[in-house]
């Protein structure tokens, strides 16, 4: 099945740097896997899928965000950068602690890769299907 391109988008100093998630995936799939309290994820209480270009949490994109939620397989580790942000995962994140799991995969990078666009606009970013 063929999926539209993700994107973990990231603010810096200089603007929005973007990475593909198809490539932290296979990055991340030499890392050790171990267990985290979803609960314990500090993106759960910050702005994390509103903070560039306009984005607004409007009725129609909060339910986007639940289907995903609701379609999230926990059977796939999450994500995290050397500091331990989410890169990605987060819908699987939400989805654990709504349903009372305390432990979910995990795996984390030691040295952040580079992203594939740095200071982007991410409306310009390619997301032609793969």
């Amino acid at each position: 099945m063929a999926i539209r391109p993700q994107y973990h988008l990231r603010q810096t100093n200089t603007g929005i740097d973007a990475w593909k998630v198809s490539g932290l995936i296979t990055l991340a799939t030499s890392l050790p896997v171990f267990k985290i309290n979803p609960s314990h994820i500090k993106e759960l209480d910050k702005n994390h899928w509103y903070f560039h270009g306009g984005v607004l949490p409007t009725p129609r994109s909060i339910m986007e965000h639940a289907k995903l939620i609701n379609e999230a397989d926990l059977s796939y580790a999450i994500i995290l950068d050397a500091n331990g942000s989410v890169m990605d995962g987060m819908h699987r994140i939400c989805k654990a602690v709504m349903l009372g799991i305390s432990e979910i995969d995990a795996v984390q990078f030691h040295i952040d890769p580079p992203p594939d666009y740095k200071n982007c606009d991410p409306a310009t970013l390619p997301y032609d299907i793969e």
